[in-house]
């Protein structure tokens, strides 16, 4: 049998032969070698240009910061002109009788604390609604999903007119108490209970006679630290940034936050002539620290989550 007569097919017809490309590859597979790599290109110069927007304006920030009032005027605004950093630093923290401490410290107060506390009522209201049965639950979780529709701004004037019947305006507790609720701290903790609180555990910690309070307390807690990190820094910088409840609330200056109280250093240059201008900026550079602090501290519970998560 000739080779001719093998390449045959059963059916008489002989297959029509290949056509070799020049190069020796497939088109297609060249083509999608070039798309990716524009397609990789252009990924990458998203991101780039998504950086620079990113720390542009904490670099002018920090420039601005090291000028005195003249070169915030006079020079190039994305350079530096000379170091006056400890000048406008000793400055920030004498001016007005060292208020600026005061201010920073009232922030730590109302973020710290209120984050921790509103942190460990979403834990325990994501976990109830997670892992037990009751009448009206289906109730619930939706209106805790649906005042994700409620704009916090819209809240304020309520919370205010509550708080001047029972005498809490002009006070921490006006400020902390609405940090203990947050409904999107909620439902992340109740979708990351699912996920990290097997009922298992839950069973055998029931069968060795532990107490509901204990079993969250000693297990639950603990299976839920990264969540917890989570809610707790997206809280803290809700809190740390807040403005308008604030504004609303706190009438003396020695109850301010750090937002309130550079704002209204702010707005003394139209009122009394006096440029604080130098001051805010430092100011500000120095509120931005604690954020990044917090974020670089708890990046541990990230990782562990993205690896728990990897490993499901």
């Amino acid at each position: 049998m000739s080779t001719t007569h093998a390449a045959t097919t059963s059916s008489g017809e002989r297959p029509a032969p290949a056509v070799r490309r020049a190069g020796g590859s497939a088109p297609a597979s060249g083509f999608s070698r070039t798309a990716r790599r524009r397609s990789d290109r252009f990924v990458l110069a998203g991101l780039v240009l998504f950086a620079l927007y990113s720390v542009f304006p904490v670099w002018w920030l920090i420039v601005a910061a090291t000028k005195n009032q003249t070169g915030l005027y006079q020079t190039n605004g994305l350079w530096f002109s000379g170091m006056h950093l400890g000048a406008n630093l000793r400055q920030l923290f004498s001016y007005d009788g060292g208020v600026f401490l005061r201010w920073v410290g009232n922030s730590f107060l109302y973020a710290g604390v209120g984050s921790l506390g509103g942190t460990l009522v979403a834990m325990a209201a994501g976990y109830g609604l997670a892992r037990f049965d009751f009448p009206g639950k289906g109730t619930v979780f939706a209106f805790v999903v649906g005042s994700f529709l409620v704009p916090t701004a819209m809240l304020t004037l309520p919370l205010y007119l509550l708080f001047s019947k029972i005498g809490l305006v002009d006070t921490p507790w006006a400020v902390l108490l609405p940090c203990f609720v947050n409904p999107f701290s909620v439902y992340l903790a109740k979708v990351y209970t699912e996920s990290a609180v097997p009922w298992e555990v839950l069973e055998a910690a029931r069968l060795d006679g532990a107490g509901e309070l204990r079993i969250f307390f000693s297990i639950v807690l603990r299976m839920m630290s990264t969540g917890g990190a989570t809610v707790f820094l997206l809280a803290f910088v809700g809190t740390w940034n807040s403005f308008f409840l604030p504004l609303t609330m706190l009438r003396g200056e020695q109850n301010w936050t750090l937002t309130l109280g550079l704002y209204d250093w702010t707005g003394k240059r139209l009122e009394s002539g006096v440029d604080l201008t130098s001051l805010v900026l430092t100011g500000s550079l120095l509120s931005i620290i604690p954020l990044a602090v917090m974020m670089i501290a708890m990046r541990r519970y990230w990782r562990s989550g993205v690896a728990m998560g990897s490993l499901k």
